[in-house]
């Protein structure tokens, strides 16, 4: 027999007692090493029904514009991977659904090695503002976030780094969290300009005996958009003048203040959660909308592209009540976003004003019902009442537009 198969046959016929020996004498770096990975995921498929002018956030639009219509889809597939090893931290997300793939989460972050309660964060993650942000779409009582977050901040998530203070918990200031970052202003996107925003938040929480919790939050974005054009408009009594910026390539201050608290209690008839958000501030956006930027170039310079300055304020409440120790749960909310607080009604579309249905207000009463089979499965019912601010000078807005949703959702997550 060769040498080379003789040597084959003897390292295969001593692997077991190799291992055998390895579990013998290595038993803990077996067990720990996997228990700093972890795998998370969720997976939302929805139905959704709309009147004719509703938006549906899975399928197409209305193929028949004079008539109700219904879609199916999947609305989010999550996927995360995350290895902590105590210091460490890093994060990949994926999100996949009939419309493709895309990735939400990548980050590393290192925490202190005493506390572990601090932390520098870099990368793709959720961006420090108000308290919705960063609360899970996967727990959301509501199927979408209000209509100001998927405004303004798109994907939720941002290019950038943050640090993290918080004292020990035994600090009397153990129960603040400040959060402080540079961003690079463009959702999940790469980087276009030199420019970055700086995004805050300073929150407090704390549990009220064994029957209640507070929270409290106070945020700041301080932020720029890039003007592609040599003209900006901002607004002079009730129209939008132009205002020559003598060159193309200038920025818009984009600045925003938000306040955010939740409060939830035990009480005989189950568990009862309040929480509450507003944000108010100058929104920069083009004539066709007042969306934060979210491309991966920088617009044209084309007229359409063109920023207005408008000042903004939006807020939203839930009232969540977990029935007893029953699986089911009730949830109202109440959203609203006025994009253009300078102006009002018919006030809107005027000849000469350079106003359009962009700078109409909008809200939504919501009314809902969560069962959940067991920790991994949920049902969600859901009905947006939306309405729309009107102007005799908009088309197609000079009444309340037909367009209430209905969500029904079933979620598996693991």
């Amino acid at each position: 027999m060769k040498p080379k198969k003789i040597i084959a046959l003897s390292l295969l016929a001593s692997l077991p007692f190799a291992m055998k020996a390895q579990e013998a004498t290595t038993p803990d770096s077996i067990v720990r090493k996997p228990s700093k990975f972890k795998v998370s995921a969720y997976i939302q498929g929805q139905f959704q029904y709309g009147q004719e002018d509703a938006t549906l956030k899975v399928g197409d639009k209305n193929e028949q514009e004079d008539k109700s219509f219904n879609r199916f889809g999947i609305r989010r597939g999550r996927l995360k991977f995350e290895y902590n090893d105590g210091i460490g931290t890093g994060a990949i997300q994926i999100d996949a659904n009939e419309k493709g793939v895309s990735f939400r989460d990548l980050y590393i972050g290192i925490q202190d090695p005493w506390t572990k309660r601090c932390q520098l964060l870099a990368g793709v993650f959720n961006r420090p503002f108000g308290y919705e942000i960063g609360y899970s779409t996967s727990g959301l009582e509501s199927p979408e976030r209000a209509t100001i977050i998927q405004y303004f901040f798109p994907d939720e998530r941002d290019l950038g780094a943050m640090l993290t203070l918080r004292a020990k918990e035994t600090s009397p200031i153990g129960f603040l969290r400040l959060d402080a970052g540079l961003f690079a202003g463009n959702s999940i996107n790469r980087e276009t300009d030199n420019r970055k925003d700086f995004i805050g938040r300073l929150g407090a929480e704390k549990e009220i005996g064994n029957w209640g919790k507070w929270g409290l939050g106070a945020s700041y974005y301080n932020g720029s958009v890039y003007n592609p054009t040599a003209t900006a408009y901002e607004l002079l009594d009730k129209r939008f003048v132009a205002v020559d910026q003598g060159k193309t390539g200038t920025y818009m201050k984009r600045e925003y203040i938000g306040l955010d608290a939740q409060f939830s209690f035990q009480n005989s008839w189950g568990t009862t959660t309040l929480r509450g958000e507003g944000l108010f501030g100058t929104q920069p956006g083009t004539a066709s909308s007042t969306r934060s930027p979210n491309t991966e170039t920088r617009p044209a310079n084309e007229p359409e592209n063109a920023l207005f300055k408008r000042p903004f304020i939006g807020y939203f409440f839930y009232l969540v009540h977990d029935i007893g120790i029953s699986p089911f749960s009730v949830v109202l909310k109440y959203d609203t976003y006025d994009p253009n607080t300078r102006l009002k009604g018919n006030e809107i579309g005027t000849e000469n004003s350079r106003t359009t249905r962009t700078d109409l207000s909008q809200s939504t009463f919501g009314i809902g019902a969560l069962y959940r089979l067991d920790k991994h499965i949920r049902v969600q019912a859901y009905y947006e009442f939306n309405f729309n601010e009107k102007s005799d000078f908009v088309t197609g807005y000079e009444k309340d537009r037909k367009d209430n949703v209905f969500t029904l959702r079933l979620q598996y997550k693991f």
